[in-house]
């Protein structure tokens, strides 16, 4: 019996070698990061070690990065409240960072963001204005001239780097620059969760001011992320106690997870520098071209416009998602019917349908993520079967 192929790196890339060993040494460090004796100095040292690994990965300087479990909690840190640092009434840390940053009051928040987030920011829709996506994927960044905001709002822009689901990236400087002649200061918040360890993303090259990280999407372990903030800006803690994470984040570190981000972020680096994704992308294109030769009926989402070099979303009308992955399962295939965050539950994508597609469609639709370590044969072996399953399946419908 061959072995399973796994095919759903968006929701988890399988832990890296490296990041376990770094999780298991981690494990004989017995002291607490924030005590001043030796055991907890060296667990202190693990976690700055992490910081400036995940920094180089993603073009930060270290103390801009803050631990936090997951993407999730970063999204709900960067949109819940932040502020401008004011050096004459903020008092430093003694790292130079504001200790205590509370978020500006009476002042009108207005977020804006697209229909198509993930969504930990979607989460947070209730007082926001959505921009629509065109049915490639990409945002109708021209929709910001249009926008009325209320006299005085403080404007936070919600814009992910790359679609979970569809594998589309944004073109985020255009909307950014759009953004600058219409809203006086808008703060960008990008969530770069999907691109990170994909592609050469770098916060510093970027229009971000905050982005979103999460470990296990390039191999490090779940329950771990990151939340980038530059210079000059501030978050409002929204777990207060002990002043960990530069006063941001309170609550004991979780120093084997992020020793294990930080070989992840390490590894990462490496696998860009190596053009490791660029073999990834080949064969997420054999894919795609094996499977419309011989099912010239199926949609690949996205297809005309830049995708991220793993991801494919397909469409087989007709042909439920959640059939197409039990299928699969039972062939020895691991895809998925869109996000994986959802508690398991099997719907129509909110986002395919937020592009123009219909519900049928939406419904149909499954993603096919590849990873470093898929090979061709892999490939060819899932496009062999998944074709042959969408043949019986249409010969029963006929």
């Amino acid at each position: 019996m061959r072995e399973r192929v796994y095919l759903d790196w968006n929701a988890t890339a399988p832990l890296r070698a490296e990041v376990r060993e770094a999780m298991i040494a981690a494990m004989d460090v017995v002291g607490n990061p924030s005590s001043v004796h030796s055991e907890g100095r060296a667990a202190k040292a693990i976690v700055e070690r992490a910081r400036a690994q995940v920094a180089r990965l993603v073009g930060a300087e270290d103390d801009d990065v803050i631990f936090v479990s997951s993407a999730t909690e970063a999204a709900a840190l960067a949109l819940a409240g932040h502020r401008d640092v004011d050096p004459e009434k903020d008092a430093p840390d003694a790292d130079g960072r504001p200790w205590h940053v509370s978020t500006l009051a009476n002042v009108p928040q207005t977020v804006i963001s697209s229909e198509i987030e993930h969504d930990c920011v979607a989460a947070w829709r209730g007082r926001w204005l959505t921009l629509k996506p065109w049915k490639n994927g990409r945002i109708n960044w021209k929709q910001v001239a249009n926008l009325t905001l209320a006299e005085h709002a403080r404007v936070i822009v919600a814009v992910q780097a790359a679609n979970s689901e569809t594998g589309v990236l944004q073109p985020v400087d255009k909307f950014a620059a759009a953004l600058d002649r219409t809203i006086p200061r808008p703060l960008l918040v990008s969530d770069a969760v999907q691109a990170i360890g994909k592609i050469a993303w770098r916060f510093d090259r970027s229009r971000a001011d905050m982005a979103l990280v999460s470990a296990h999407k390039f191999g490090g372990p779940k329950g771990v992320g990151a939340l980038i903030v530059k210079r000059g800006l501030d978050v409002a803690a929204q777990l207060k106690g002990g002043g960990q994470e530069m006063g941001r984040r309170s609550g004991t570190e979780n120093v084997i997870g992020i020793a294990g981000f930080g070989a992840a972020a390490e590894a990462a680096a490496r696998d860009l520098e190596a053009g490791v994704w660029d073999r990834v992308a080949e064969f997420r294109n054999i894919l795609e071209k094996t499977i419309e030769a011989r099912a010239p009926e199926t949609i690949f989402v996205g297809k005309d416009v830049e995708r991220l070099p793993n991801t494919s979303c397909m469409i087989a009308p007709g042909w439920k998602g959640e059939t197409q992955v039990m299928a699969m399962d039972l062939a020895g295939f691991a895809i998925s019917a869109g996000s994986a965050c959802s508690s398991g539950k099997v719907r129509a994508s909110r986002v395919l349908s937020a592009m123009g597609y219909s519900e049928a469609e939406a419904a149909s639709a499954v993603r096919v993520s590849l990873g470093p370590t898929t090979t061709e044969d892999e490939v060819l072996r899932f496009a062999d079967v998944w074709t042959a399953a969408c043949e019986k399946h249409r010969a029963r419908a006929a």
